[in-house]
């Protein structure tokens, strides 16, 4: 799945210098030397000047760091904040911050994925803010407040706060106008619940040629099947992916999901085949660019990059005029998780204080400083996207309607997938499922084979259902 995550793609990571060689024992002291005159605070990106994430990267030496160290100066701290630059793959990136967790060392601040939170959390290589920082410091942050709660949980686990949220993104119902006026839609459509869009893929079929939904389903796409097909639609269903220490087996809600692929694919309303195709997903982008798919759910990385109408990879002249967007709808009103009548799903990065740090105050300092709406506002090198903040959202997104709704109505109703190790492995099983259901196995069947798969992956004691 193209990784639609924070508003600069800044997977950060382990950092060697500034903390290396703290001793484990020593985490935990908030106060310690919080009045240092000379300090020394490392971070680092898998991000590299010219090369991945090069506006992270440019922003964190050319912004970031001149200005924050000038502010220090300023209160007569001397700091000197030292970035390393990193290009490697995620697994691998991933992997080098573990390690250096786990020995006592890495950056100051580390900024992870946020489906990395819940793992490194389990493992005990990050702590909760409080417990680095201090209640007191970090309930103070002003910051907090214009981040909405919803978007809080990215940088939770386990009901405690863990990080700050980097940025984010929101998933929606896009539609193709066009077509929408031809099969005598509303240009305004707004679905209810499940069998609205049902319904409107009805009408859209009789128009020749056409495959009115998309619903990414199968192996070939991989996690963007998860993403913007099986975990929204299970979260419409009132429960997430995981809930109560277990992970949804073959339950009456995973039942209930399966079984809209099968009124979606086996009532003809979506090409199944498409789903069985290596680049099923970049084909489904070019159909509905050309006006051959009626309704597609996405993340709003669509918008600003698929369909926008000069550097899109699959371009849309018209998009501004022809192209729609709506809720995703529980199954029926008021059965979404927390009785929401509509929900969706987010991905994005965290950033943490690492508890090896041997400055908790100033490194606090350093993450304000770093996702204060000044800063925020500046990583967008000029560029409408969605961040975490809600008064930098209101600046930048005003003259993008579509990217404002994210912001105003789907961030605050959104969910997260679980920060996990066995994550992975759920999802690929999900992926299974939803191939099954649309090569014709029933929902009882390919939700059975689902359960077998998952218990044998994660345990079966961490299995509901079945």
């Amino acid at each position: 799945m193209r990784r639609t995550t924070p508003f600069v793609l800044l997977a950060v990571g382990g950092l060697l210098a500034g903390c290396l060689g703290q001793n484990q024992a020593e985490q935990g002291q908030p106060t310690r030397n919080a009045d240092a005159k000379d300090v020394t605070l490392t971070i680092v990106a898998n991000a590299v000047a010219g090369g991945k994430n090069t506006r992270g990267a440019d922003w964190l030496t050319n912004w970031v760091i001149p200005r924050f160290t000038e502010a220090q100066k300023a209160k007569g701290v001397n700091v000197t904040v030292r970035f390393d630059q990193n290009g490697a793959g995620d697994e691998d990136y991933k992997t080098k911050i573990a390690l250096d967790l786990k020995t006592g060392g890495g950056a100051d601040i580390v900024e992870i994925d946020g489906i990395w939170l819940g793992e490194f959390a389990q493992a005990g290589q990050i702590k909760p803010l409080d417990d680095v920082i201090g209640k007191s410091g970090v309930d103070a942050w002003d910051g907090w407040k214009q981040i909405p709660d919803a978007v809080q949980g990215l940088g939770q686990f386990d009901g405690k706060r863990y990080g700050v949220p980097m940025g984010t993104d929101g998933r929606v119902l896009f539609y193709n106008k066009k077509l929408f006026a031809q099969a005598g839609l509303p240009s305004d459509w707004q679905p209810r619940g499940w069998d609205d869009v049902l319904a409107a893929g009805t009408a859209l079929k009789r128009i020749p040629g056409v495959a009115p939904i998309q619903l990414n389903a199968g192996t070939a796409m991989g996690e963007a099947t998860t993403m913007q097909g099986v975990l929204p639609a299970l979260v419409g269903t009132g429960k997430p992916i995981y809930d109560g220490g277990k992970w949804q087996g073959g339950t009456a809600q995973v039942k209930d999901v399966l079984g809209l692929y099968q009124r979606v694919y086996g009532g003809g309303l979506g090409d199944a085949v498409l789903q069985q195709e290596a680049k099923g997903r970049d084909r489904s982008f070019a159909m509905f660019a050309d006006n051959k798919i009626g309704i597609l759910l996405e993340s709003d990385y669509f918008w600003r990059s698929v369909v926008e109408p000069r550097i899109g990879v699959a371009k849309m002249a018209d998009r501004d005029t022809a192209v729609g967007w709506a809720l995703v709808p529980a199954k029926q009103s008021g059965s979404g998780v927390s009785g929401q009548d509509f929900v969706s799903m987010s991905g994005g990065g965290v950033r943490v204080v690492n508890p090896n740090t041997q400055y908790p105050k100033q490194a606090w300092e350093f993450m304000q400083f770093l996702n204060s709406a000044e800063a925020v506002k500046a990583a967008l090198a000029g560029t409408a996207q969605v961040t975490q903040r809600n008064d930098v959202n209101d600046e930048v997104l005003k003259g993008d309607p579509m990217l404002s709704f994210i912001a105003d109505e789907v961030l605050p109703i959104t969910r997260y997938r679980p920060g996990l190790a066995d994550y992975p492995k759920v999802s690929a099983a999900l992926q299974q499922a939803t191939a099954d259901v649309v090569a014709g196995k029933s929902p009882d069947d390919a939700a059975k084979a689902y359960q077998d798969a998952l218990v044998k992956a994660v345990g079966e004691g961490n299995v509901a259902g079945g």
